[in-house]
């Protein structure tokens, strides 16, 4: 009988505790979705500097 009057209880922890996890699992994607986003970016910026040097490099240095 005891057991019969938690299950209930014990439901409704399991449900939030599905939706917390679920929470933070967005939060989480979207976190690392900004990261890619400033990756992305900063690698374009870094590959046209990189590609500069070189450039200047080898017709100044020859």
């Amino acid at each position: 009988m005891f057991r019969k009057m938690t299950h209930p209880a014990n439901h409704v922890l399991a449900c939030r505790r599905g939706a917390t996890a679920i929470e933070y699992g967005l939060i989480a994607a979207g976190i690392a979705l900004v990261i890619i986003a400033i990756v992305a970016a900063v690698g374009t910026d870094l590959g046209t500097l990189f590609g500069t040097v070189d450039t200047n490099l080898t017709g100044h240095g020859g």
